[in-house]
Formats: C-alpha cells, sequence, structure tokens
C-alpha cells in the first residue's frame, strides 16, 4: 500500500480511501457484521483512511472494525449542517458514535458555491473552535463544483478539499474537467490535503473500470482517492488497480458476476433527459421522477451520464 501526506494536515493516508457509502444503509446495505468485516479486512490490506459522514449512517460499522484494531485509522466525516449549534452536535454525535476522542477531519459536506461556504460560515467557526479544542484535527470541504475548489484553495483555514472527479467529468456541476483539474493544481500547490471521490461517477462508469480508477489514482493532485465498495473482491481489485497491477481473470470474473442495480435519487427532477438516452427503452418518467420499467437493465451508464442532477447511481 502506498501512502502520502494530506497536504499541510500531517496526516499520512493511504491513497486508497475507503468510501463508506457503498456498503451502508443507503445502498447496499450491508449488516453491521459484514460492512465492519470488509472495513477490516481493508486495514489488513493496508487501508488507513476511511471517508463517511452523518447521512451515511456507517458509524456503527466503523467502529465494530476499529474494535480491538491497534493501529492508526484515519476518519473523515461531513455534515450539512450551517449552525454552530447544528454542527457541533454532529460533531459529537460522530465522536461518541465511533467512540474516539477526537476526529482525524471534519468537513462541510457538499458545499456548491462562495455564497453556500458563507452561509455555512457559522458551522466552520464551530469546526475551528473544536480543532482548537483537540476534537478535530484538520477542517475541509466536499464539493462537486469548480468554484468551491478555488474558494476553498484561498482560504488558509481550510486545509482539506473533497472534490468529485472521474475521466469524464460525470457529476461537475459547473464548469469543465480540465478547469477543474486547474483548480486542484491550485489548491494542491497552495498545501491543501486532498482526496477525490466519485472515480466511476456513481458507478456510471462500472464497464470502464480500470481506466477510471487509474486516472483517478494517476492525478498528481489527489493525494488520495475515496473508492466505495461492497465486497472483498471489489476492495482487492480497487487495491490492484490502485497499485498498477492488471487484477487476475478469475478476480475480474468474480467483478463481472457481482449483482448490480441502478438506483434514482429522491433529488430526481424527471427532468427526462435518461429517459432520452437508454439504449434499451427501460426509464420512464412516472410522477415527476425517473423509474426504471424493465429488467433488463445493461447497467451500461448512459443514463447518469445524461443526468444533469447526478441523480442516477449504477450500485
Amino acid at each position: 500500500m502506498e501512502y502520502q501526506l494530506l497536504g499541510h494536515t500531517g496526516l499520512k493516508v493511504s491513497r486508497l480511501c475507503f468510501g463508506s457509502l457503498t456498503m451502508g444503509p443507503l445502498q447496499a446495505n450491508l449488516s453491521i457484521k459484514q460492512g465492519a468485516a470488509l472495513l477490516r479486512y481493508a486495514f489488513e490490506l493496508g487501508v488507513n483512511f476511511i471517508d463517511t459522514a452523518k447521512l451515511y449512517r456507517t458509524y456503527p460499522y466503523i467502529k465494530e472494525a476499529l474494535r480491538g484494531w491497534d493501529a492508526p485509522v484515519i476518519i473523515a466525516s461531513k455534515s450539512y449542517d450551517y449552525t454552530w449549534e447544528g454542527m457541533q452536535r454532529s460533531v459529537e454525535e460522530a465522536r461518541l458514535a465511533i467512540d474516539r476522542d477526537y476526529l482525524d477531519i471534519f468537513l462541510l459536506h457538499e458545499q456548491e458555491s462562495e455564497l453556500t461556504l458563507e452561509g455555512h460560515r457559522p458551522a466552520l467557526e464551530y469546526l475551528w473552535e473544536a480543532k482548537a479544542k483537540g476534537l478535530i484535527k484538520a477542517v475541509g470541504v466536499s464539493t462537486h463544483t469548480v468554484e468551491v475548489v478555488k474558494v476553498a484553495a484561498a482560504l488558509s483555514d481550510i486545509e482539506v478539499i473533497h472534490p468529485l472527479v472521474n475521466y469524464k467529468g460525470l457529476g461537475i456541476l459547473d464548469g469543465t474537467l480540465p478547469e477543474l483539474i486547474e483548480a486542484l493544481k491550485s489548491a494542491y500547490d497552495a498545501g491543501k490535503g486532498i482526496y477525490g471521490m466519485k472515480p466511476l461517477g456513481g458507478g456510471n462508469l462500472i464497464l470502464d473500470v480500470d481506466m477510471a480508477l487509474r486516472y483517478a489514482f494517476n492525478l498528481p493532485y489527489l493525494h488520495s482517492v475515496a473508492v466505495g465498495c461492497k465486497t472483498p473482491e471489489e476492495l482487492v481489485y480497487n487495491i490492484s488497480v490502485m497499485e498498477g497491477k492488471d487484477p487476475p481473470a478469475d478476480l475480474k470474473d468474480k467483478i463481472r458476476k457481482i449483482p448490480r442495480k441502478l438506483h434514482i435519487e429522491e433529488w430526481c427532477l424527471g427532468c427526462g433527459e435518461c429517459v432520452k438516452k437508454c439504449p434499451s427503452a427501460l426509464l420512464e418518467i412516472r410522477e415527476g421522477k425517473a423509474i426504471l420499467a424493465g429488467k433488463d437493465c445493461l447497467f451500461c451508464g448512459y443514463c447518469g451520464a445524461a443526468c444533469p442532477q447526478f441523480a442516477i447511481k449504477v450500485l
């Protein structure tokens, strides 16, 4: 396993960050026992970095995985809270649920613009106070926009940036992929700790998994990349690609046989762009939302690539 210092935070993280959303109640819904076992396997393979969030409801998995594990594990969590009091509750909830005296990284979740950052100022002020008290080691933001990467790069008290990035630019809410890469370079040069998310575009690049993962792991401005998984085979596959290896043929075969499903988020606006792109004509708009109306989905990702709200995932 390769490790890098996460910018100027002093935290040494594995190049592969375990993205915990995929295994949790919102997606694969593994049991706590299954999820904790998967995390422990990741630890044994050298992964020392976990990405979670209040929204993901994966704190119990992490607590169980850490039980009896003595080696350091770096945990990053995040919350949508915008008030001082709300963020205080979220940080305390995370610390108690994971059973830790401190959290390594805490982020404002999914910031959209300079205006939303300003609107979350009270929450940021709590995070900075919590850091001064030793409850948090580093403060940051997660985002799907180029603008927030640029703004965060210029803020001295923002130490970590968690941006969406993949080789097709799926999910970027503003700007282009080249503009995002330029912004990431500026943030990297400013000493920010940067760990990417959505290298597979919410699963929509699953047919190009090797290319997608290699693109993310080879970006010089990412210290780590958060990748979700729900099986040991996926975990080993991700690590193999991260290490520059060609995964064994039998492992590739197992990955291909893992059941997939199309997941449409509740914030779907029913615009119909996905319906136009579905080559199998299986998507329909009903009651203002997209639904999968058949059983023969190819999981090609065309619908997710067309969705302007990034509301369609392949799990």
